[in-house]
């Protein structure tokens, strides 16, 4: 059964709710102990480089997705109910697409990321989605990823 406050954190991350997400997240991360620290450090970073995106601060993202990234990566394939190979995946794409894309490309993602909802369905071979928490077959109550 995973923690009651660990799945609500994956719920703010998947609703785009990135501060909310780090606020809770924050508090499981600064009690824990390894390995579970680090792995939720990881998700926090991930977290926290979307907020960053979302307020223009490429910099920062592009830093906090390769070290959230580094972090997740020995978890693979799944860790606490996650199956964190998707979320690498996605990931390492944005970060992919955050180095190489133009001005205007990154700009048509915080735009998408600035309207909610329309990011999914306005998802283009050129801007990737924003990662998403995918819970494995075990935690999965009808529905693939959390909402």
């Amino acid at each position: 059964m995973l923690n009651e406050e660990f799945l609500r954190g994956l719920e703010q991350f998947n609703r785009h709710e990135f501060y909310a997400c780090h606020d809770t997240l924050e508090a499981l991360w600064m009690e824990s102990a390894e390995p579970h620290k680090t792995f939720y450090q990881g998700i926090l970073q991930v977290a926290v480089a979307c907020y960053h995106l979302g307020n223009k601060n490429l910099r920062g993202a592009m830093i906090l997705l390769g070290e959230g990234a580094r972090r997740l990566h020995s978890y693979q394939p799944d860790y606490e109910g996650v199956d964190v190979s998707i979320l690498m995946e996605e990931s390492l794409t944005l970060l992919q697409f955050l180095q190489q894309a133009s001005p205007l490309e990154v700009e048509t993602l915080v735009e998408l990321l600035g309207s909610g909802s329309a990011l999914e369905s306005s998802y283009t071979a050129t801007v990737p989605p924003l990662p998403k928490i995918v819970l494995g077959d075990e935690y999965k109550e009808g529905e693939q990823r959390l909402e």
